[in-house]
């Protein structure tokens, strides 16, 4: 298959099987709009690195799975591969570097990505309802991490959306091995969904409020996106404060320039509120530290550690509160 027809035919196979599983469904309006989106999400217009990106995938040394491991910290599967075959899965899966959200392990090489979100994700549990024949939405879901322990959670379907394709071909990666037929990465961001789905029994939405420009705009976008009566799961950086506290940082924050505003957990209660959420309830509320985000061989790049005051970890290094993140559930009505 020449480069032109990989470029074509990348997620073809997606987009048959989901038009065919969203037959008939709230989701079929989705499915014929989703051909044209997840082409622009893979031009190579807008990401120079996705043919080194694509070498990477087509490098995976063809191996099979004795068993699939997703309900503990590592994804993954276990398998026979010599050593050989380890060192060639270890250097394909580094032409995809940096690995942010894990970790992985597969064939006996661990992935231990930038963030430990298995950390998140025992923290999000007790307010998790139970996922057993839901279909789930995981937004921003980055290479697909939670996808895969919603997915073992006994989740019908996920569908997990990030506009990065770098992250969409990591997730392909770790299907190429771990093969589920009812769970699906794709380069898109939540403006592609249609208003008004109200197809998906749970959303999910961490680490992504603060990255846009209106919060009201995201908050309503995940509740429209949300069956009658269905979750949401909401994690997202605060601010310590009362319900009249929002902060909006007039530069970087923790070196990241596209943070907008950070509300208290009390002023964002009262958001899902306005926004016709019920029954929001705080679940969890942890400052970030370095063991949970920071640099590995997977993830090379600056981190946490270098993202804080040095004198004072309390502090980012533009002198703003260090990361403390949220967990907050919502019904919708």
């Amino acid at each position: 298959m020449d480069k032109h027809h990989d470029r074509q035919h990348e997620l073809s196979a997606d987009l048959i099987e989901l038009t065919h599983r969203w037959e008939n469904t709230a989701l079929a309006a989705w499915s014929a709009s989703l051909e044209e989106a997840v082409a622009e999400g893979l031009s190579l217009e807008r990401y120079g690195d996705l043919p080194r990106w694509r070498e990477a995938l087509a490098a995976l040394p063809p191996l099979t799975p004795d068993a699939i491991t997703l309900n503990k910290a590592a994804v993954g599967c276990t398998g026979s591969a010599n050593e050989s075959e380890q060192q060639r899965l270890k250097d394909a899966l580094k032409g995809l570097h940096p690995w942010r959200k894990g970790p992985f392990d597969l064939f006996g090489v661990p992935i231990d990505t930038e963030w430990r979100s298995d950390w998140k994700w025992e923290r999000l549990l007790p307010g998790l309802r139970p996922l057993a024949g839901k279909r789930v939405l995981d937004v921003g879901c980055g290479s697909g991490y939670h996808c895969w322990r919603m997915l073992g959670a006994g989740a019908a379907e996920v569908i997990g959306i990030d506009p990065t394709p770098l992250f969409v071909l990591q997730f392909k990666a770790l299907q190429r091995y771990l093969n589920a037929p009812n769970i699906f990465v794709l380069p898109l961001g939540i403006e592609h969904l249609p208003p008004g789905l109200k197809a998906f029994d749970a959303v999910f939405s961490m680490g992504i409020l603060y990255h846009r420009r209106s919060p009201f705009d995201h908050l309503i976008a995940l509740r429209d996106a949300l069956c009658a009566g269905g979750q949401l799961i909401l994690e997202t950086l605060i601010v310590d404060g009362d319900q009249n506290t929002v902060f909006t940082p007039p530069g970087r924050y923790a070196r990241m320039g596209n943070v907008w505003c950070l509300p208290s957990v009390a002023a964002l209660l009262t958001w899902l509120k306005k926004t016709g959420f019920r029954q929001a309830e705080l679940i969890d509320c942890t400052t970030t530290s370095i063991d949970e985000q920071r640099s590995t061989e997977w993830m090379t790049f600056h981190s946490l550690a270098q993202f804080l005051d040095p004198a004072n970890p309390d502090l980012t290094v533009e002198g703003h509160p260090a990361p403390k993140r949220a967990i907050i559930t919502a019904e919708a009505p």
